[in-house]
């Protein structure tokens, strides 16, 4: 009876401990049942979808991907098919977590760029993404880093034995700058023709047979705007459109911009972005952990001490972290609203790289880098004049900075371009960045800007004969 008694006591304070540590995480789960409820009623539909985005969208602009998944989404719903009713590739695929590292190794945050992220990690086949302004490069450089990434380019004497080393030992190679053309030598990999032989994996690479690292990714960029590759080739690729967005281009205009003008603030809000991303990792692995643990408990789970001290400690440390996640939002919106202050030259700015961008249309030798002109942007606002002092407000004197950054950024900006046109095409620049401004300040009407360009497009009706 004293052993049972000392069991029961044993028991029932153990059994406390359980329902106060997983009290919390009951309230939370109840919760995602009824979502989850809800996934799992359009999971067809939304895989189906996913298989779609993934095979066909890649080469797409945003606006393009839009218009087809609204049109997969309809001929689902008229199929019959359960689908969600605003399907997203980054909900359906995506990582939260994940996501958020992408953006801490430099992707931009616009929802093209997160869906390319998604299209470059879930794919089988392996990515060849259309990267005119470095974009990808970067992101992929800074993502495989501690992998010990391969750089390579086609013209490299290094290049086959850097790719049969990184084969061997599983490294990630980045394959920059293609052409319209990729070597014969790589076709088995882009293929994934492999062969396992007594357990082992090998590929074909020329003439030589190596062994094969399942931890081996290929990664190809081009520089070229607008590649003209075979169908056979995109056959063999994850083809994707990586091309700056205004949404994306301007968010790093902004940073840009606070970290000149608010550097401090910049600086927190780059070291809040990092925590965050550790704090919700942290708070996943705590949670897998204890699903983990309650799933493979056995016998009478009140009996397992190990099990709930280490509730108990996985507890502490997501209420610990829940806090600093809670202290984290709110330092965030103050930060925003300190952002969203300058968001008129970032808006500015992107205004004017993609009208640079266009000239390559006037003639293919102006081509100007986006790392270019954000260093032409960082030297702009350096050389602005200060605010004029004895504006009678704050709002005021950041009014009359922000107006001045531009101005400059204008100036800097046309004389630099300039300084590489042909004298025919100096007035056409002229217009071009002119009307750009106009339109993005909303004091110009784009239909009168058509109608001088083209005129009256209407065709005259032959008049009736008397």
């Amino acid at each position: 009876l004293a052993n049972e008694s000392e069991l029961t006591a044993g028991r029932l304070e153990r059994a406390e401990q359980l329902t106060s540590g997983l009290g919390s995480e009951g309230v939370r789960w109840k919760a995602s049942m009824v979502t989850l409820a809800k996934l799992r009623e359009d999971l067809i539909g939304d895989a189906f979808l996913s298989c779609a985005a993934i095979s066909y969208y890649g080469p797409f602009t945003g606006n393009y991907r839009d218009a087809l998944v609204e049109d997969w989404v309809s001929k689902c719903h008229q199929g019959g098919i359960p689908c969600s009713e605003k399907y997203s590739l980054v909900a359906t695929l995506g990582d939260p977590v994940e996501v958020r590292d992408w953006q801490n190794f430099t992707l931009p945050s616009d929802n093209v760029s997160t869906n390319n992220g998604v299209l470059v990690t879930r794919a089988k086949r392996w990515p060849l993404m259309i990267d005119p302004q470095g974009q990808a490069n970067r992101w992929v450089k800074n993502t495989e880093a501690k992998r010990g990434l391969k750089v390579v380019k086609q013209t490299m004497s290094t290049f086959t034995r850097t790719i049969e080393a990184a084969l061997q030992y599983g490294s990630p190679v980045l394959l920059e700058n293609l052409l319209e053309s990729i070597d014969p030598v790589l076709e088995p990999v882009l293929l994934k023709q492999i062969v396992v032989t007594g357990g082992a994996a090998t590929i074909k690479l020329g003439d030589a047979t190596v062994d094969y690292d399942m931890k081996f990714k290929l990664y190809l960029t081009t520089k070229m705007r607008n590649p003209h590759y075979p169908p056979e080739l995109c056959v063999k690729v994850n083809l994707l459109n990586f091309m700056a967005t205004t949404e994306g281009l301007e968010d790093q205009m902004q940073g840009i911009v606070v970290a000149k003008e608010e550097e401090a603030l910049e600086k927190l809000r780059e070291k809040l972005v990092l925590e965050d991303a550790e704090n919700k990792g942290a708070l996943k692995e705590i949670e897998d952990k204890i699903l983990y643990l309650l799933k493979n408990s056995t016998g009478n789970i009140l009996d397992d001490e190990v099990l709930i001290n280490t509730l108990a400690e996985s507890k502490i440390k997501s209420n610990i972290i829940e806090k600093k996640v809670a202290e984290a939002a709110k330092t965030q919106v103050v930060i925003a609203e300190t952002r969203a202050a300058y968001q008129p030259v970032a808006f500015h700015a992107s205004i004017l790289f993609f009208c640079i961008s266009d000239l390559s249309v006037i003639d293919p030798m102006y081509q100007y880098s986006l790392d270019w002109f954000i260093t032409l942007f960082q030297a702009a606002i350096d050389a602005t004049e200060p605010a004029d002092p004895m504006l009678p407000n704050k709002q005021a004197r950041l009014l009359d900075r922000m107006e001045k950054i531009n101005n400059c950024v204008d100036y800097m900006l046309y004389c630099n371009v300039c300084r590489s046109l042909f004298e025919k095409d100096k007035l056409l620049f002229s217009f071009l960045l002119s009307t750009k401004i106009m339109l993005g300040s909303k004091t110009l009407n784009f239909l009168h800007l058509r109608f001088l360009l083209t005129g009256n497009s209407a065709v005259d009706l032959p008049k009736p004969n008397p």
